[in-house]
C-alpha cells in the first residue's frame, strides 16, 4: 500500500479528484495518509476533514525563518512513513533537502504541456493567461517528478486540451482541470502504486 501525502494551498479540486478515484477504485494500492496546506483557510483542508483524512497546516508565516519551516514540513512527512508526495497546487517552494530525501517520490501537476508555459512565475491563472496571449491552439496538463528545478523533472503523463474561440483564462483553467488534471493525477498515482511507473 502506497502511503501518500498531498500538499495543497487552495481549493483542493485535484485533492478531491484523488479522494474520489480512491473511493471509486480507479486508484488501487494507495491511501492518503495526510493532507498538508501552507494556508489555514485552504478549502482543501475541509475536503480532507470530510473524507476522514488527517490534515495539517504548516505555514512559513508561523516560523521565524524558512529553514525552520522546511524542517517542520519534512518532519511532518517523515512521521507518516510517506512513499509518495503529491503537489496539488502547492504554492510554496519545496525545500531542496526534501527533494533530495524523497528523490523521484515527489510528483507535481502543472496546467500546461511542459516545456511550454512553465518554470518560475508560471502558476495558476498566469499559465492560462500566457497561453491565450501567445495564441496557442492546444494546451493541457503535465504530471512530472519534482527535481531541484522548477517544472524541470522527468515527465510522467501529459494530456492535451483544445483552446476554443473566446476562451477566458478562467474558462480555460476549468477545462484543463476537468479534461486533463483531474484525470492525469489519479492515473499517475495508480501507475506509481502498481509499479507501472517506477518510484524512487
Amino acid at each position: 500500500m502506497l502511503n501518500v501525502a498531498v500538499l495543497v494551498s487552495g481549493g483542493g479540486t485535484n485533492l478531491q479528484a484523488i479522494i474520489d478515484a480512491i473511493k471509486a477504485g480507479s486508484i488501487t494500492n494507495a491511501q492518503i495518509k495526510v493532507v498538508i496546506s501552507n494556508n489555514k483557510d485552504a478549502y482543501a483542508l475541509e475536503r480532507a476533514k470530510a473524507a476522514g483524512i488527517k490534515e495539517l497546516c504548516i505555514s512559513p508565516k508561523d516560523f521565524e525563518d524558512r529553514a525552520k519551516f522546511n524542517e517542520a514540513l519534512i518532519d511532518a512527512i517523515d512521521k507518516e512513513n510517506i512513499d509518495l508526495i503529491v503537489l496539488a497546487g502547492f504554492l510554496v517552494v519545496i525545500p531542496e533537502a526534501m527533494v533530495k530525501k524523497y528523490k523521484n517520490r515527489i510528483i507535481n501537476i502543472h496546467p500546461s504541456l511542459i516545456p511550454s508555459f512553465c518554470g518560475k512565475g508560471y502558476y495558476g491563472l498566469k499559465v492560462h493567461e500566457a497561453a491565450l496571449a501567445r495564441g496557442v491552439k492546444v494546451t493541457g496538463a503535465t504530471v512530472h517528478f519534482v527535481d531541484e528545478g522548477t517544472d524541470t523533472g522527468p515527465i510522467i503523463y501529459q494530456k492535451a486540451v483544445e483552446i476554443k474561440e473566446g476562451d477566458t483564462p478562467e474558462v480555460l483553467q476549468r477545462r484543463v482541470m476537468e479534461e486533463a488534471e483531474w484525470k492525469l493525477l489519479p492515473q499517475a498515482i495508480d501507475a506509481l502504486a502498481n509499479g507501472r511507473v517506477k518510484l524512487g
